[in-house]
């Protein structure tokens, strides 16, 4: 990209101009609002002093407004430090303190997280005393789940970002012009911001937003704009197959999930209430998506290399080749090295090119000498008939903590273990909780202290 300009401006195909681009109930904007929009907030954060190498820290719920500041921002020519709007001021500090925003802009209203889509926030712009200018042409920065240590910040380039809607384009059976996607993925995170999102302005795709985030209001919205794709993560198709009755959704074709792998009953169940197979988009921050089965066909693979994306098994991982390193402020260890991108996820790559994994390789433990997959113990504990959430760590011990309609027993969980595994691999504790406590992208939190409080609380 030879401007920030001209990213933002390519996004917006005058071929796709005819279908609405973003739709909220009765509420719906164009393509070319979207961009009259854009334009009219670079204007606007100009005269604040946001220009060319600024830095901006933005905190928007999904909406309307969240998307066409950041591509105003983007047009201003602003390096945007993308924060979840479900952090508390105290995660966004931590955050700002090491990547110095010069600008914080975020929802007039309280932040915390909306208990349903809104299409239009007020916006605040606060300068920040303690703010440096960009040191590097990254356009996003954004920051890993956090799941089980401290979020990595990293940055994606106009470049990398044009490459990977291009690559959303080039997988088969990705929506296109005229296809309504309900969009349920976080889009503060890539799969819903890149794929959903970006993605769909490329393409001509119409966006729908749900206005609750229930199995009913979801289903209704589906029914109502007759949608032909739904994006999500593994615990809203859970959600969705619990219902009962089925409602017919006779437009639905597409169903992805992204974020984690998907659980191969859940998505049966879905396959068998709505006649549609789930697909699986699998990526990370840094890289963008690395492999796609939109079709649903290729389980347990998570699909095959998305297009121009150039991958590795090494030492039983998978490693995804990029020109540099995605990390900012040294946060990246030794995760980056000779143009590889080390995952830590354990895989394989079958004759047919297509990806499996099995856990993450830093799931492995050692008890009495002895080797532990974590994964594995998760796997066991997952098929009980009564667990559907579990994550297991390692706290000297291997602790599992569990949930499940009823609340399983413990005892009867423990029997279950011992009938399947080698007793150095037993849970020497199992907690059970309501619901497991959550990252703000939707991921199972892996932070032993913050189980424990769960458990505790």
């Amino acid at each position: 990209m030879d401007s920030d300009l001209e990213f933002v401006e390519g996004l917006f195909d005058g071929r796709h101009d005819d279908p609405p681009y973003l739709v909220h109930r009765d509420s719906s904007v164009s393509r070319a609002e979207v961009r009259g929009a854009a334009a009219r907030e670079a204007r606007l954060f100009a005269g604040q002093g946001i220009g060319p190498g600024s830095t901006v820290g933005l905190q928007i719920p999904p909406s309307f407004t969240q998307i066409e500041v950041l591509l105003g921002l983007w047009r201003a020519g602003a390096q945007v430090m993308l924060f979840d709007h479900r952090l508390k001021p105290a995660e966004v500090d931590r955050l700002s303190a090491t990547c110095r925003p010069q600008f914080l802009v975020h929802a007039g209203a309280p932040r915390q997280a909306s208990l349903g889509f809104q299409a239009r926030y007020g916006l605040v712009t606060e300068p920040l005393r303690d703010g440096a200018p960009a040191r590097t042409g990254h356009r996003l920065v954004q920051f890993s789940s956090g799941s089980t240590g401290v979020p990595k910040v990293i940055g994606r380039t106009a470049r990398s970002l044009a490459d990977e809607i291009e690559r959303f384009r080039g997988s088969a059976g990705m929506p296109g012009k005229g296809d309504r996607v309900l969009l349920l993925s976080s889009t503060a995170h890539s799969f819903g911001l890149i794929g959903g999102l970006l993605h769909a302005l490329a393409a001509g795709v119409t966006v729908v937003f749900t206005p609750r985030m229930s199995a009913r209001g979801i289903l209704s919205t589906a029914q109502e704009h007759r949608v032909t794709a739904i994006f999500g993560v593994p615990t809203h198709f859970d959600l969705l197959s619990s219902v009962t009755p089925v409602p017919e959704l006779p437009g639905l074709r597409v169903a992805v999930s992204g974020g984690e792998q998907m659980p191969a009953e859940v998505a049966r169940r879905f396959a068998e209430r709505f006649g549609t197979p789930v697909g699986e988009a699998y990526g990370t921050t840094e890289t963008g998506i690395i492999a796609m089965d939109v079709a649903g066909e290729l389980r347990p693979a998570v699909g095959r290399a998305a297009p121009g994306m150039v991958l590795r098994v090494r030492d039983g991982g998978l490693d995804v080749a990029m020109d540099t390193s995605p990390y900012l402020f040294d946060s990246g260890g030794d995760r980056y090295r000779d143009g590889w991108l080390h995952t830590h996820d354990r895989a394989a790559i079958d004759e047919a090119g297509a990806v499996h994994l099995y856990g993450r390789s830093d799931s492995l433990v050692v008890v009495g000498g002895l080797k532990v997959d974590l994964a594995e113990v998760e796997q066991v504990l997952r098929a009980h008939p009564g667990v559907d959430q579990v994550v297991l760590v390692h706290t000297g011990v291997i602790e599992a903590y569990v949930a499940g309609p009823g609340g399983p027993d413990q005892d009867d969980l423990l029997r279950w273990c011992r009938e399947r595994l080698a007793d150095y691999k037993l849970p020497r504790v199992i907690r059970v909780l309501e619901s497991l406590p959550r990252t703000a992208n939707g991921k199972l939190v892996r932070q032993p202290a913050l189980l424990q409080a769960a458990a505790a609380g």
